[in-house]
């Protein structure tokens, strides 16, 4: 079925949601623009059966590989019939036929491994598409005061408002998903516009009906996208000299462009003297654009500009530069407001437990925002003390050091206060990736009053070691979308030459990847155990009750993980360890399902799932998880997200830490993660035949691999690719690269081993490289960034190496207040302590800021006393006092025959940090033993005042146990 009977077919519905559309979302914005149009309303809408046509379709595939980025060429010529009616004026208009023709830009992201395989879809409009209205009753409607401006221009703004960048329509297609990030993701980069001066420009001035030539008052005006900039008139020249600076956020590319209109500054009506388009992904490609630019539709005129690419840098490596160069260009341009450094951008997600009004009524809050001179606001969430906003701002930062965001939660009155907080954007220089992403305590507001927000900062840095590309002279397309070969909209440059995403017209020294790149992580999963499974295998007709053969299937990020079956066995134990890398991206899942191997069809044991978000924010989860839709069952997992560095002094610890692991599927943790991302090349061999290559590039880690595109012919071929693989080993593991003609004839190669960017700055190679089997100027351009993982594991094993302390429980009381002298305890046996001493157990106590609880874990105990000839099967148990109803009483699992057992559970407590401190930990180990036993149950007890400690930092030690609790 083609495209357009596709549509035909579904025409009817697409015009229930449009009618819904202008009724509930563009009446509304249509009410607010103007006093004149407060009782405006739609009293008919109905879009006819001539359905829109997608005239052309334009995928691209030379970016992000998590996305599918589709360009549709619409055309729209519509028996449309829509009435509107303005009751204060009495007015009746109406339109009988609509035209709509642009291109519309579909993105399908995130990609995932389960059906409908994407998250969402997200539609706009790159620029404003061309709209021509048929109206019935206008002049009626221009008789409404105020009104003589207003017709298609005013329905076109409120359009604009919902799907013409940086606005985007967004429809979530999974359930759970945040689409706020999705609405407004990080910009591709930011334009540093230089409106110079223009020359030859048109004379508009005339005097006595032409006879006597005068000159013109230019002025220009900019615009990307709905970011429109004016520069100042100069009298009277027609060589005007403007040295005016604009900076735009730049959302797509291809596909946005700069549109420059020249006019001159009449009194009644501004004269046009010219235009000139261009599209950004020029400059972007370039990196630097300095030209003069012809004008376009008028007999003579010239515009100089200057246009610079600033890439966004998740590190403050480069900002001092920054800081410097503008301080440099201030001076010499003698520009009003100094150049931005940085960009910030602050989603805001939601609120809780705001202050009520006066009478106990819920607020209708909205949220103020400030750096500096410049505020914006949110939208109001009505009647609600928990509001969700889900909205993004972008503001421009001169300098970070320096400079803070206040953010100002009121009642939609904008009189009322209902909480505040400030943000020192020095707190982003010192923090991972230069983000913060958590919940903040509101000030001036109630007790549990908090606010969650995502804050980015990005450095703007203009690679000038790029040189300026030869001269541009744009021009519109020479033919219309959609009719290209094959029906499928031709990507047009400039000048009317159609630019292959693979060709290089110029050499710059470094990469400019886009902003994602390298900021995947990596999810490692232990699959330790289970217990209480339920029984599937019976005998008999059920009269003989079996065990299981149990095994467990795990899936996160499209990948499926199965770990080895496990006969006859209701608890088992697997040991095995799974890693993944995955993109930070709302609603993802962790998915765990455990079956009963058969000879015919396996038997469900169970199935729960762990939301990704919630493992990134704990970083590291040791925990017994429940089977769902079972009668029983439990899965003890090890789940950590795990730290990127970049200390190779830390690499040392962390593969002695592999090499001491076992685990069942014969797995290596990995030690590092490697992010390669292949830029172009230049000076390829020709192939014998004498014609250009179709250039491709396999690189390889050990097993892994991966493939580049092919390039269309070409020396100098332009991937714009990038890739990752796990390592093992750092000091040993090579990078291979083979470059070939189409998969077959070799054109080059580069082996680099992993090694050597131990010794880079920051773990990152960034430049050009020789290659092998290749012509003597052959080289390759690359960015390779080392991250380095870390793991809380490596760092409890590198400090029991160095001492493992005792801190007594007398001695427990005081350490949050002092500096403690801790005594080493000996590494055999448990000689040296005293005949009071039944054991140590180790206890982690904080409390998170973040969640309002108080957090014990139960690591360990070592030395424990046997209470019988083979052992002991010990547990912990504890309670918080006081405590008259026992609700704090908890419980770990039960370790059978073992005096140094692993416990690693987790207990969580809703109390206040200021409750907590007055709270006494009262534990237990004990032996567990039955109703007629005679063995001993108490192994020994400790005590531990909460207020004692620093709960904030959190305190993780090894207790002393003893007969009696302290």
């Amino acid at each position: 079925m083609r495209k357009s009977s596709i549509l035909q077919q579904a025409w009817p519905f697409i015009g229930q949601y449009l009618e819904k559309l202008l009724v509930e979302s563009i009446a509304p914005s249509i009410r607010a623009s103007s006093p004149h149009l407060q009782t405006l309303s739609f009293t008919k809408v109905n879009l006819g059966d001539k359905a829109l046509k997608v005239v052309g379709v334009k995928a691209h595939t030379e970016h992000d590989k998590r996305q599918v980025l589709l360009d549709l060429y619409i055309s729209y010529a519509g028996d449309v019939e829509i009435n509107v009616e303005v009751k204060k004026y009495f007015c009746k208009a109406g339109v009988k036929g609509i035209q709509l023709h642009g291109k519309l830009r579909v993105i399908l992201e995130p990609l995932i491994g389960d059906v409908p395989l994407v998250g969402a879809i997200t539609m706009f409009f790159i620029r404003r598409p061309k709209l021509d209205i048929n109206w019935t009753g206008l002049t009626n409607l221009l008789d409404i005061p105020g009104l003589n401006a207003m017709s298609d221009t005013m329905i076109m703004d409120a359009i604009a408002s919902f799907l013409v960048l940086p606005n985007r329509l967004t429809v979530p297609l999974v359930a759970d998903l945040h689409v706020a990030q999705l609405r407004s993701p990080l910009p591709r980069g930011i334009v540093r516009i230089h409106l110079l001066e223009a020359e030859n420009l048109a004379s508009k001035d005339n005097y006595i009906k032409g006879v006597i030539v005068g000159k013109s008052d230019p002025y220009a005006v900019l615009r990307v996208g709905t970011q429109t900039f004016t520069s100042h008139h100069v009298d009277n020249n027609l060589h005007p000299q403007w040295r005016e600076m604009y900076e735009v956020i730049v959302h797509e590319v291809p596909g946005q462009e700069l549109e420059v209109e020249v006019f001159d500054k009449d009194p009644d009506q501004d004269d046009f003297l010219g235009r000139v388009k261009l599209d950004l992904g020029l400059v972007k490609q370039a990196r630097l654009l300095d030209e003069w630019f012809t004008l376009k539709d008028t007999p003579s005129g010239r515009v100089h500009l200057r246009l610079e690419w600033l890439s966004l840098l998740s590190s403050v490596d480069k900002l001092g530069q920054v800081l410097q160069r503008n301080k440099n260009l201030t001076i010499s341009s003698k520009t009003a407001d100094p150049p931005s450094a940085a960009i910030l951008v602050i989603y805001l997600d939601r609120a809780q437990e705001l202050p009520m009004k006066k009478g106990n009524k819920d607020p209708s809050p909205m949220v103020q925002l400030s750096v500096q001179d410049t505020t914006k606001e949110s939208r109001t969430c009505y009647g609600s003390s928990n509001p969700v906003w889900e909205d993004a701002f972008t503001f421009f930062i001169q300098d970070p050091c320096s400079q803070d965001v206040d953010i100002q939660v009121k009642d939609d009155d904008r009189a009322l206060s209902l909480g505040s907080l400030s943000v020192p954007l020095s707190r982003l220089l010192n923090s991972p990736e230069l983000a913060m992403n958590q919940w903040f305590q509101l000030e001036n507001s109630g007790p549990a009053s908090r606010i969650y927000v995502s804050i980015v900062l990005r450095v703007l840095w203009l690679n000038e070691e790029a040189s300026p590309s030869t001269p541009v002279a744009p021009t519109f397309p020479a033919t219309a979308p959609g009719e290209g070969e094959g029906g499928v909209g031709a990507e047009v440059a400039p000048g009317g030459v159609s630019v292959s995403p693979c060709s290089a017209n110029s050499r710059p020294q470094q990469t400019s990847p886009d902003p994602s790149f390298a900021t995947e992580g990596v999810l490692r999963i232990h699959l330790v155990e289970a217990r209480n499974l339920i029984a599937k295998d019976n005998f008999m007709g059920g009269m003989v009750k079996g065990k299981s053969d149990p095994y467990v299937k795990t899936r996160v990020g499209g990948v499926t993980f199965r770990s080895h079956v496990i006969k006859e066995n209701l608890n088992p134990t697997w040991n095995e360890i799974y890693e993944v890398v995955l993109t930070q991206l709302p609603g993802q899942e962790v998915q765990f399902e455990a079956y009963d191997k058969d000879l015919d069809q396996d038997d469900f044991l169970g199935r729960f799932k762990i939301s990704l978000r919630d493992i990134i924010s704990t970083q590291f989860i040791d925990q017994w998880y429940t089977l769902n839709d079972v009668k029983s069952g439990q899965v003890r997992l090890v789940l950590e997200w795990l730290p990127r560095i970049s200390d190779p002094v830390r690499l040392d610890q962390i593969l002695l830490y592999q090499s001491q692991q076992s685990y069942q599927n014969k797995t290596t943790p990995s030690a590092a993660l490697l992010f390669v991302y292949v830029d172009r090349a230049h000076g390829l061999p020709l192939k014998k035949s004498g014609k250009e290559p179709k250039a491709g590039v396999e690189l390889s880690l050990k097993g892994p691999s991966h493939r580049t595109k092919v390039c269309d012919r070409s020396t100098s071929p332009q991937w714009d690719e990038s890739f990752y693989f796990l390592v093992r080993d750092p000091k040993q593991d090579m990078l291979t690269m083979k470059i070939s003609h189409s998969w077959g004839a070799a054109l080059g190669s580069l082996v680099l081993p992993v090694r050597e960017l131990l010794s880079e700055p920051g773990l990152v190679l960034d430049r050009w490289l020789g290659l092998d089997g290749a012509l003597p100027e052959s080289e390759i351009l690359l960015r390779v960034v080392l991250k380095i993982l870390d793991s809380k594991a490596v760092g409890e094993m590198a400090g029991s190496e160095e001492v493992d302390f005792l801190i007594s429980s007398k001695e427990a009381t005081t350490a949050a207040n002092q500096e403690l002298r801790h005594r080493a305890v000996p590494a055999h046996g448990a000689g040296g302590m005293t005949g009071s001493h039944k054991g140590q157990v180790k206890l982690t106590l904080s409390y998170s800021t973040e969640e309002y609880r108080l957090l014990i874990i139960v690591h360990s105990c070592r030395h424990l006393v046997a209470c019988a000839k083979d052992g002991s099967d010990p547990y912990v148990t504890f309670i918080l006092l006081p405590d008259k109803n026992r609700t704090t009483k908890r419980k770990t699992s039960v370790k059978k025959r073992d005096l140094n057992p692993e416990f690693n559970e987790r207990f969580d407590f809703d109390l206040s940090l200021e409750e907590a401190g007055r709270r006494r930990l009262d534990l237990s180990v004990k032996n567990s033993v039955s109703f007629m036993s005679r063995e001993r149950e108490l192994i020994g007890k400790v005590q531990v005042e909460l207020a004692e400690l620093d709960l904030l930092t959190g305190v993780t030690q090894w207790y002393d146990l003893t007969e009696e609790a302290n």
